[in-house]
């Protein structure tokens, strides 16, 4: 029985391209108390294997968090599955703005501490004690209140492609930096202040909710659904779109258009440009932004030496990394200090 993926990226690609279908990119998340996660993880990989799903999925005590893709012609097996899941019957599914039929390229299900990294002790709050959700016209309503604080629950690397007008984007590198953060800057506030929290899906948000009404905050907001919801709301319902920019998502993607605006900068000449790419270094796979003439001048990599690096033979290139992870370089996002233009 077949309970781990076996096919490599470049031949699971090959397959994609030769079985010309259309895929669908979802996401979808839910609170749950799962007594063993283990034995849900292999009935999830099993299943979703025989209808070819490929994606990232967590599995943890705590519930369980989704991003995958799943042909078309399967998408009515798959929701027929996940509603024969007591606790999943009519989960909201967050259907991609834009379609990539390689948006995921293996299916990964993984039991996690935590389906979202959050360092909580859940033991010390109330998890269920969420705040309010607002749909679309809802959200547009209370954030033109001058009595409401808007927040981006997202990280540094996300909201420099795209936020919401007015929105407090917090320069942090993970969501758990930023929860501390917010309750420092808001403390004042904590019962005359609408607090509003939007994040892609709205999975941080949830927790982040009962977290700050447990810690004070009498006012508690969050976008339901996300971005992603948020806009397929505007375009159904013909509303303002308040969000500029791209929304970015955790997938090949990288990112989905919301708005015309570009609003970052390449991190190396500075051009306006909002395309993240890794570092072709495969030692370094730094993310960043990179417009196309510097991606064409640096041979798409985001330094001088990476780039004297990816020129030498590849065996060359696998005895310099062996040995080495890359894992933190990878998750500074823009940090480094190569990159000049990088605010």
């Amino acid at each position: 029985m077949q309970l781990y993926n076996k096919l490599s990226a470049k031949e699971r690609e090959a397959l994609i391209e030769e079985a010309g279908k259309d895929r669908l990119t979802i996401s979808f998340y839910q609170y749950h108390k799962i007594g063993n996660p283990e034995i849900l993880r292999n009935h999830l990989f099993i299943v979703w294997n025989e209808l070819d799903v490929l994606g990232r999925i967590y599995v943890a005590n705590e519930g369980i968090n989704a991003q995958l893709s799943v042909p078309a012609e399967n998408f009515n097996q798959f929701k027929a599955h996940l509603d024969s899941i007591t606790f999943l019957e009519d989960v909201r599914l967050n259907i991609a703005i834009e379609h990539d039929n390689k948006s995921f390229l293996k299916l990964k299900v993984k039991v996690r501490d935590k389906i979202v990294a959050d360092g909580l002790n859940d033991d010390t709050f109330d998890v269920t004690n969420k705040g309010i959700h607002l749909k679309a016209q809802d959200f547009n309503d209370i954030i033109a209140n001058p009595n409401t604080v808007l927040v981006d629950m997202r990280n540094h690397y996300e909201s420099e492609i795209g936020h919401f007008k007015g929105a407090v984007t917090p320069d942090v590198d993970t969501f758990r930096d930023s929860l501390d953060l917010i309750e420092a800057d808001l403390k004042e506030h904590k019962e005359d202040k609408n607090l509003v929290m939007y994040c892609t899906g709205g999975i941080r948000c949830e927790k982040a909710s009962a977290y700050y009404k447990h810690k004070g905050f009498k006012n508690v907001y969050q976008l339901e659904g996300g971005i992603i919801n948020y806009f397929r709301q505007v375009q159904e319902e013909g509303l303002e779109n308040k969000f500029i920019g791209k929304n970015f998502v955790f997938d090949e993607r990288r990112a989905e258009r919301i708005s015309e605006d570009v609003i970052a900068h390449c991190h190396q000449c500075g051009k306006p440009c909002d395309t993240h790419v890794n570092c072709a270094n495969e030692a370094c796979h730094l993310l960043f932004i990179q417009c196309d003439e510097c991606a064409e001048k640096m041979n798409h990599c985001c330094s001088n030496e990476c780039k004297e690096i990816v020129a030498l033979p590849y065996e060359e290139q696998k005895a310099l990394r062996k040995g080495k992870t890359v894992s933190n370089k990878i998750f500074k996002k823009g940090r480094s200090p190569h990159l000049k233009f990088k605010e």
